[in-house]
């Protein structure tokens, strides 16, 4: 991964002899962009993927991110 210039966004474990530098932002970031996407797969429409059209799908996305942000 160092080859192609990617950077990691994951701490390493304590019980490691050599620490690895992570972006403590893009883990931030990511473990938010995760806790949604958790939120998300408890609205059985969205986790199962019902609607067939993809317009349809993202606006039913839209919609749960609206709600749960308001909740």
């Amino acid at each position: 991964m160092k080859d192609k210039g990617i950077l990691a966004c994951i701490p390493g474990r304590t019980q490691r002899k050599t620490s690895v530098k992570y972006d403590w932002r893009s883990y931030k970031r990511r473990d938010r962009i995760e806790i949604l996407f958790g939120k998300l797969k408890v609205w059985r429409r969205v986790a199962t993927c019902y609607d067939r059209c993809p317009k349809v799908f993202l606006s039913a996305i839209a919609l749960a991110a609206v709600v749960i942000y308001w909740l």
